[in-house]
């Protein structure tokens, strides 16, 4: 699984999935890395566009901030669409 930028795309280094500090920024389109829509708890369909319910709110979710909660993720690594492909694959393999 590699990490890639949620605006542009870009593949990221292998050691932003160790940490990710406030300032650090995509080397291609310069969008900051430790953002609410690089979190792996990022949901647009949740209360706060968040999973974790003890997260304190962030109003723009494309900027830097302070969560404790924060873990890298990316679009790719969205636990919704991974269910969703498991269950297609399922739906798949039981198909008559």
């Amino acid at each position: 699984m590699s990490l890639k930028c949620y605006k542009c795309g870009n593949p990221l280094s292998d050691t932003y999935k160790i940490m990710v500090g406030r300032r650090d920024t995509c080397s291609k389109c310069m969008t900051d890395l430790r953002c609410c829509k690089m979190c792996q708890f990022y949901d647009p369909k949740s209360y706060n566009e968040c999973r974790e319910s003890s997260a304190d709110r962030v109003q723009d979710k494309e900027k830097a901030n302070f969560c404790d909660y924060f873990k890298i993720g990316s679009p790719d690594t969205n636990p919704d669409k991974e269910k969703q492909d498991a269950l297609a694959k399922a739906a798949a393999l039981f198909k008559k």
